[in-house]
């Protein structure tokens, strides 16, 4: 698979719907929710959300297959990787909130769970910078959940 070695004015115009669509109603919701309340500190909590009962279920939904269908462009060489995520780095954060206990999730839930966030998070440039940042953030969220119960 070859991967686009420069962007163009194509992979601008998907930036822009990809932009687009963040900003519908349910989409906008269902990213607030996610980022502001889907905070776990356990395999038990990231799995809690998938079950449909979960008040967080179809925002966590919304969100994952919406950064998965996004990333796997970048993947696929549909658009250019480094650009893309220049301006969509925001599916890395619920990455970063799901990586620690990713080959639990994938065992339990879907063994081809989040490859494509994955992918970029390992795989590009500007991946790789989110990423990291993110981690680190959700590195102290864990740590001061571990300190509040000990």
């Amino acid at each position: 698979m070859a991967l686009k070695e420069y962007p163009d004015h194509h992979d601008a115009e998907l930036v822009l719907k990809l932009y687009e669509l963040r900003r519908e109603d349910v989409m906008r919701d269902s990213r607030t929710q996610l980022i502001a309340k889907f905070l776990p500190t356990s395999f038990e909590d990231v799995i809690a959300v998938t079950k449909g009962d979960h008040p967080l279920n179809a925002a966590f939904r919304q969100c994952t297959s919406f950064w998965e269908m996004t990333y796997a462009m970048a993947r696929h060489g549909v658009m250019h990787a480094d650009f893309m995520m220049e301006s969509n780095g925001e599916g890395l954060l619920i990455f970063s909130r799901i990586e620690p206990w990713l080959a639990e999730y994938r065992a339990a839930m879907n063994p081809i769970a989040f490859r494509n966030a994955e992918w970029v998070a390992k795989e590009t440039e500007m991946g790789r910078l989110i990423a990291e940042r993110f981690r680190k953030r959700m590195q102290a969220h864990l740590d001061a959940a571990k300190a509040a119960t000990a």
